[in-house]
């Protein structure tokens, strides 16, 4: 590796980043690094560096490399690479829980990046550990055929759209709690049509009831009404919109209800839709959507709550709308928890963007107008059809494979420097693979303790509960 080049000068963290890259050659002494311009999916470029090299991989007995290609951000070592696979000719690429359509790699330790602790070395090694679970290439397939057992072996000829689905796959969807928050989700979603199927299960151990007879009655196309959570096999999203409030008088007890109830339903959703999203809209979200994580045993890109997303919508209109005359496209994400102690960021990504655009702390010079915007979205109530509203957007996302961002609550672990195991509401970025965190940012001091302080509610609580 040419570590003296001017491209490498270029990098914010020089240093750090050449120590980075000092270790991964020791390690992976054949990997190249390489100037070239990457191209974000909203077609800005910039020039950056990327390591070029190959992984083994063991699969059947047998060894395999697999050709990867890692783009290094100006700000790494701070900010995790965004990683492909670089399939030749003679590959197709084989999409699975780790890797899209289009040969991008998703895992944990990109989620989780968080620098020191986090390394393209132990990425790496996590790279290969997954992918000899789940082989992420196929070779192309011949007139004479491939051998099955073979790592490379081309598994299917599924026509894939411009998406990424597979064209004769049904895109299904469940929503479980038949309130009036789920009757809400179901009618929104429909609404967005992206969906082949729709299933409302009004399960007997949630409080929150009252719409399934109607929607029976008055049938609707592509949506099913149920009882049994076995109607949710085979899903791409699963909703939780069901409470399980209880008579108790303290918050506690309240809380505890709602976990004794995702006791109930968390691990067998997870076991009929192994490879779906679960979307958290129970409440509290950040403590539920936590619970969901354990009790579901999936990855933590995998469970993700409502969060910010509809607050952090309204932010935005009411500073493009109302507060900036002749101006669009001001970003703007209400992160935390859905509390007193919320915190808002700047940003200048709009749909279908990624991680080469960073998050901005609210400035002096930019505090009143956000302090007014804030001031206006109190007034704003989470009704039902507005949460329903959130939950068909953060779902088209998905579904639609969009990479929009939203804030949506998440594994806070490594993000700004929080060392607990918490979800709060951070922007991600959200398609078919599951959810992308953005890298974290410093704030400032009034903005950090809302944060600290959200945290360490959460951890207070958290450790009081039977789980």
């Amino acid at each position: 590796m040419d570590l003296n080049s001017e491209s490498v000068k270029k990098y914010k963290f020089r240093d750090v980043a050449i120590e980075e890259l000092q270790k991964v050659s020791r390690l992976h002494p054949d990997m190249k690094l390489i100037s070239g311009t990457y191209t974000s999916s909203d077609r800005l470029q910039k020039d950056l560096l990327k390591l070029v090299g190959n992984i083994p991989v063991r699969y059947q007995g047998c060894s395999y490399n697999l050709p990867i290609l890692l783009w290094l951000l100006d700000s790494f070592p701070f900010t995790p690479p965004i990683c492909f696979l670089s399939p030749t000719s003679s590959m197709v690429i084989r999409e699975g829980k780790h890797v899209d359509s289009k040969g991008r790699i998703h895992l944990p330790g990109l989620h989780n990046w968080d620098h020191p602790k986090s390394s393209v070395n132990g990425l790496l090694a996590e790279m290969i550990a997954k992918f000899e679970e789940e082989p992420p290439l196929g070779t192309k397939s011949s007139a004479q055929g491939d051998n099955p057992n073979n790592l490379l072996a081309y598994v299917s000829n599924l026509t894939l759209n411009e998406g990424g689905h597979r064209l004769d796959q049904e895109v299904k969807v469940s929503v479980i709690g038949g309130g009036d928050l789920g009757i809400a989700a179901v009618l929104s979603i429909m609404a967005k049509g992206c969906v082949d199927k729709l299933v409302l299960i009004d399960i007997p151990e949630s409080s929150t009831k009252g719409g399934t007879t109607d929607l029976e009655i008055f049938s609707l196309p592509k949506v099913e009404v149920s009882k049994d959570l076995s109607a949710s096999a085979g899903s791409k999203v699963v909703v939780i919109t069901a409470n399980a409030w209880s008579d108790e008088q303290s918050y506690l007890s309240v809380v505890q209800t709602n976990v004794d109830m995702y006791g109930g339903i968390i691990p067998r959703l997870a076991q009929l839709s192994p490879k779906a999203m679960l979307l958290i809209a129970s409440q509290p979200v950040d403590i539920m959507t936590h619970v969901a994580w354990r009790q579901s045993h999936l990855l933590p890109t995998q469970v993700i709550g409502v969060g910010c997303n509809l607050d952090s919508e309204r932010l935005s209109h009411i500073i493009n709308i109302s507060l900036v005359a002749n101006s669009t496209g001001k970003q703007a994400w209400v992160i935390g928890e859905l509390s007193e102690n919320k915190v808002a960021l700047w940003g200048n990504m709009g749909p279908g963007t990624d991680q080469l655009q960073a998050l901005t702390p609210v400035s002096n010079s930019t505090k009143p107008l956000m302090d007014r915007a804030l001031e206006m979205l109190k007034g704003r109530g989470q009704r039902s059809w507005s949460v329903g509203l959130s939950i068909a957007d953060i779902i088209h996302s998905i579904i639609t494979d969009k990479k929009k961002i939203h804030s949506v609550t998440t594994l806070a672990e490594g993000w700004g420097g929080i060392g607990s195991k918490v979800f709060l509401s951070l922007p991600c970025i959200l398609g078919e693979n599951g959810s992308t965190r953005l890298p974290g940012v410093a704030l400032g001091s009034e903005d950090e303790m809302k944060l600290r302080e959200s945290v360490a509610c959460q951890v207070n609580l958290f450790m009081q509960l039977r789980l």
